[in-house]
């Protein structure tokens, strides 16, 4: 029955791991529970029913990738895309939240229909193999980067723009003892290390003060101020269209850069392909436009599932496990958000390694390959986007092998996707 409802493969892993797994993946990503509604709340829009929607939304989506796509990746309204949201769209082109839920339903559907054209798929398979090694390391960076900065081991500074921050109290301190600890527990090979350190270290952040108890029990708020509020007014205008084609591009290279690095990570990749990946994106899509009818930003894949892949998460099981932890926290929520982000913050840095390890399989002395692959891994925690990353390291990969006459290495398909993201940063 799990073979047929989620891809579950006894050969390859166990229901006990793939729980585990898919409650790791949930508590690595628990914190949009808490971000998502204060940032969307600057627009005007009701934080209690933002919580709300978060859950569902995110429930929905990752339920549809369980049983659909069967793979162990988990979904909800992805950071930076509720930025865009909440800061461009709404607070500086001056436009309503109404509006900015239509640009998310528009982007949505479109989404859908590139999912049912294939076209989001024949993106993917356009990328070349040593890229899709390059993405796995840069993701890699990227979420030891987050929770390097969550944990407030990594800090702001006017002078060379990050630091190290005070590491010997608070919330950096703890994050350094979980890392510590969750080290061992790896090195042990001790069955959910991961989930066991992220427990752990919230208890030992208790007489710390940096783990507050905030309760066990409370009602889910109601949707229905911010339910179907659409504004459909300006839908043709110049800023419209803008807002639709920024969230496109962020939202499908975001997911694009997830899904292949995390498979390319866990092995999941087929002839370099990741298996089910249309209906993978149909999940976003759908999770997108379902979202923004629920009153949420962008929903996309989050590259927090690499925290259950580490786990040993292969198959559908665990992402439901994950949306199945996500409806728990409705009625759950104080005692889920009890775990601070200095808790959580070991497991992406730990994660982080484990991304790095395709690294062996790009050839840093052959420079045609070596140099994209470089710019691709190093812009993305640098320019904190994966997006920016696949980007700037496909463009980077057809002019070094254009320019050198390697025209053996580049199809019309990858013409194609360079040109558009050129003119993605040209618009």
């Amino acid at each position: 029955m799990l073979t047929k409802l989620f891809g579950f493969n006894p050969q390859i892993t166990t229901v006990k791991t793939e729980i585990l797994a898919g409650v790791t993946t949930f508590l690595t990503m628990a914190y949009i529970l808490a971000v998502n509604p204060n940032i969307l709340s600057d627009t005007g829009m009701n934080k209690d029913a933002v919580f709300t929607s978060t859950i569902i939304a995110s429930v929905l989506a990752t339920c549809i990738m369980a049983f659909l796509a069967k793979l162990p990746f988990a979904l909800a309204p992805g950071m930076g895309l509720n930025a865009f949201f909440a800061y461009t769209i709404c607070l500086k082109m001056g436009y309503t939240w109404q509006f900015a839920l239509t640009a998310v339903l528009i982007e949505g559907l479109i989404f859908i229909f590139l999912t049912l054209t294939n076209l989001r798929e024949a993106i993917v398979n356009s990328i070349p193999l040593i890229l899709k090694n390059a993405i796995s390391v840069g993701i890699g960076l990227f979420i030891a980067f987050i929770g390097l900065q969550s944990a407030g081991i990594i800090v702001n500074s006017d002078a060379t723009l990050v630091s190290l921050g005070d590491i010997t109290g608070g919330s950096a301190l703890l994050a350094c003892i979980g890392v510590v600890l969750t080290a061992v527990l790896l090195i042990k090979k001790v069955k959910g290390a991961l989930l066991i350190g992220i427990i752990v270290t919230t208890l030992v952040g208790i007489p710390m003060g940096v783990t507050t108890f905030h309760g066990i029990i409370s009602t889910p708020p109601s949707i229905a101020p911010i339910f179907l509020k659409f504004d459909f007014t300006n839908v043709l205008s110049g800023d419209m269209f803008i807002a639709v084609l920024t969230l496109l591009f962020v939202d499908m290279f975001d997911t694009i850069g997830t899904l292949v690095g995390v498979s390319t990570k866990s092995g999941m990749l087929k002839d370099g392909k990741i298996p089910n990946a249309k209906k993978a994106f149909m999940a976003d899509a759908i999770g997108t436009t379902a979202g923004a009818m629920l009153g949420t930003s962008t929903v996309t894949t989050f590259v927090e599932s690499a925290s259950g892949v580490g786990e040993g998460g292969r198959s559908g099981l665990t992402s439901f496990t994950t949306a199945m932890s996500f409806l728990l926290s409705l009625f759950f929520a104080p005692l889920f958000l009890s775990i601070p982000s200095a808790a959580t913050a070991p497991v992406l840095i730990l994660v982080g390694l484990m991304m790095m390890t395709p690294i062996r399989d790009v050839d840093l002395n052959n420079y045609s390959d070596a140099i994209p692959a470089f710019v691709c891994i190093i812009v993305m925690p640098l320019a904190y986007s994966i997006s920016d990353g696949v980007l700037l390291g496909l463009i980077s990969y057809v002019l070094i092998n254009m320019l050198c006459g390697k025209f053996h290495k580049l199809t019309p398909s990858i013409f194609i996707l360079c040109f558009l993201f050129v003119l993605k940063y040209l618009i």
